[in-house]
């Protein structure tokens, strides 16, 4: 009996593991820092976590696709010195357009990488961390890059409607539109398939290594918007802006409900991992913990989850895979016309 009640516990942590982290914040937050719950604390947490978000959202998709992308990080230290170093050249909106370039084309290479050449993300996007976060040393000679128009970026972080400011806006916005892709749309519903099983998937007609190419260059994409606000917001281009946003966004995302498995999760989801993971930061820095020190903190719920949800729900696959996929193609005209 006590087996199984620990077991009906760890499930309900895993199925509520959202509700509960932002409870748990919450209750020590409004112990540990005086007006814990105001309008300005929630407008500071979004504003801060909206960096990390955007590289949460990059990479739902690429997890419920069940693959994984190491190389963002570097993805976003290349875009800040692209955005602020071309601006002197190109302008600051060419500068900002060639900076989400970069990041759309390093997640085009890695897209390659892994439907071309078969190379397994795990592998392929370490090597892509490796090489782009050293080019973006070696460009800049390790040095940062100083924005010649430091007031352009300013407004980003200004006050909108007193709970945002535009760069959170957007953030959020971008999370909505996503939720809707995935969830209400065809190729949304097939990239769940992809993730689910891909054998399965391509079987049934689903095109499992372009879906999978997509979301690598979402994730490219995602990474450049997190760069051009990055560098603009604070008039910089770091070489190592991104060296220590891998983990954070990665435990958003799984905060959020998305297995690594591939198959599960939802960008509202990810939206609501992103804001308990930055009031768990600011509540963190508010009583004097370290940054190094947080990182702790992060990596522990980040292993705690993962052991938590294999030890409820292990590796099999959802019984209504088959029926998932048989919905998605039968109403897909172009299989329907391949199969006539």
């Amino acid at each position: 009996m006590n087996t199984l009640t620990a077991q009906r516990v760890a499930r309900s942590v895993v199925q509520y593991r959202l509700l509960v982290l932002l409870v748990v914040v919450a209750v020590l937050g409004s112990f540990t820092i005086d007006e814990f719950f105001t309008v300005g604390t929630l407008q500071s947490v979004l504003n801060r976590a909206t960096i990390i978000g955007f590289l949460a959202l990059g990479l739902t998709p690429v997890l419920i696709a069940g693959q994984i992308d190491l190389s963002i990080g570097s993805t976003l230290s290349m875009v800040c010195i692209t955005t602020i170093g071309l601006q002197p050249a190109l302008g600051n909106v060419p500068a900002m357009l060639a900076g989400l370039g970069v990041g759309v084309a390093i997640g085009a290479i890695n897209a390659i990488i892994i439907t071309v050449f078969r190379i397994n993300s795990l592998v392929a996007t370490l090597a892509t961390l490796l090489i782009f976060a050293s080019l973006a040393l070696l460009l800049t000679d390790s040095q940062p890059v100083s924005s010649p128009d430091p007031i352009f970026g300013i407004p980003l972080t200004g006050n909108l409607l007193a709970v945002f400011t535009p760069r959170s806006a957007m953030f959020i916005a971008a999370a909505l539109l996503m939720f809707v892709w995935l969830r209400f749309t065809p190729s949304g519903r097939n990239l769940y398939a992809v993730g689910s099983n891909e054998s399965a998937a391509t079987t049934a007609g689903v095109r499992s290594k372009g879906y999978i190419a997509a979301t690598f260059v979402i994730s490219g994409l995602f990474a450049g918007i997190a760069g051009v606000l990055q560098s603009l917001s604070t008039a910089t281009g770091s070489p190592v802006a991104g060296a220590t946003m891998l983990i954070p966004a990665i435990t958003a995302v799984v905060i959020g409900g998305t297995r690594l498995e591939g198959g599960r999760g939802s960008s509202l989801a990810t939206l609501g991992g992103v804001v308990a993971l930055g009031a768990l930061t600011m509540m963190l820095e508010f009583n004097g913990v370290p940054s190094y020190t947080q990182a702790i903190y992060t990596g522990l719920i980040l292993i705690v989850l993962i052991t938590l949800d294999r030890l409820v729900s292990g590796t099999s696959r959802p019984a209504s895979l088959t029926l998932r996929i048989r919905d998605n193609t039968t109403t897909n005209p172009e299989h329907t016309r391949r199969n006539a």
